[in-house]
């Protein structure tokens, strides 16, 4: 989803409908509900490849948001079915992963997102310098 990269292997998109509760009183999408919606996208993504919260807990690694970007395009409003996109783009030593949120009907663009989450050893509670092993297997490659 960056301009001019190739597209990644490791990507999900998912559809749904704006909700009467997820509007402001300007009848749109209240921006801090877009985060709700990258959730969504990413726990797709992370389903796709079988490492989501539940696998990754049991791989005895937490991994937390330490980063997040947003930019807004255009509103959604109620009833309008999107979609949204994730992609991981960066795993090596973070999971970085890009988000595309888009109009169902036209194809246009709603937002943009990025999300960086580091591993976190649960037992020592400290961050990890390099993603885990668990993650390479989950995407099916080799790390040094």
């Amino acid at each position: 989803m960056r301009r001019g990269a190739p597209p990644s292997r490791w990507f999900s998109e998912t559809e749904m409908q704006v909700q009467f509760f997820d509007l402001d009183p300007m009848e749109i999408v209240w921006h801090g509900n877009y985060v709700k919606y990258l959730e969504v996208a990413r726990c797709a993504l992370l389903d796709k490849i079988d490492y989501n919260y539940v696998q990754m807990k049991a791989s005895g690694f937490a991994w937390p948001v330490i980063d997040m970007n947003l930019r807004y395009i255009g509103p959604a409003v109620f009833g309008q079915r999107l979609v949204l996109r994730a992609e991981i783009v960066e795993y090596e030593n973070r999971l970085k992963i890009d988000y595309l949120i888009s109009d169902l009907t036209s194809g246009k663009r709603l937002n943009r997102a990025s999300t960086t989450q580091v591993a976190v050893d649960i037992a020592s509670g400290e961050m990890c310098f390099m993603s885990p092993p668990v993650l390479f297997e989950k995407l099916g490659v080799s790390h040094a």
